[in-house]
């Protein structure tokens, strides 16, 4: 990862623990700022990395006119970056191919790479499906996230249940009727 400067995040958390009344130096304490700099580095690890590289080369279709994709249930999460604080989830992506497939494995990729990075969940909804759009020549994409934020179920309103959703649609995902019929069928997952 570029630009990852672990020892000021070590720092920086020496300093937050102190900050908060604590002793870094206390056993209990030593080795977390070391275990934060490891958390960060992972949950940071998309910062600077290009999302359509996950894409690989999309598979042309000879012969074939490829009908709606649909991948749902991809377990994702991300860290908001107003609390720096976790947001857990499943993503749901439905594509339209043009003249190529691109690899199932590819999206899972994708949605991992811009999700590692601090986020707002709408923005992460929209970079996906302009990754997927741009990157595999899509002729229609949709992306429904739902996710619990730890900013809201832990902190301020403590609502523990809930999840928000949000939506991108592109081509021709946007008109209404193909929306709604897609997002029945993403709500229809393994019982």
């Amino acid at each position: 990862m570029t630009g990852f400067d672990r020892a000021r995040i070590e720092a920086a958390v020496a300093e937050i623990l102190a900050a908060i009344g604590e002793d870094p130096s206390r056993p209990g304490l030593t080795d977390t700022p070391s275990r934060v700099a490891d958390a960060y580095a992972e949950f940071f690890s998309g910062v600077g990395v290009d999302a359509r590289q996950q894409l690989g080369e999309p598979v042309p279709l000879e012969n074939v006119r490829a009908e709606t994709v649909i991948l749902r249930d991809i377990a994702f999460r991300s860290v908001c970056e107003h609390h720096l604080l976790p947001f857990l989830g499943v993503a749901h992506v439905a594509y339209l191919p043009g003249e190529a497939v691109i690899g199932l494995g590819r999206i899972p990729r994708v949605i991992e790479t811009l999700s590692a990075r601090p986020q707002l969940q709408e923005r992460l909804t929209e970079q996906i499906a302009d990754t997927i759009e741009d990157g595999a020549n899509a002729r229609g994409v949709l992306v429904v996230l739902d996710a619990a934020h730890e900013c809201v179920t832990t902190r301020g309103a403590r609502q523990t249940r809930a999840t928000t959703v949000t939506i991108a649609a592109r081509g021709a995902f946007s008109e209404p009727a193909s929306r709604a019929e897609l997002i029945a069928l993403i709500g229809g997952g393994a019982e």
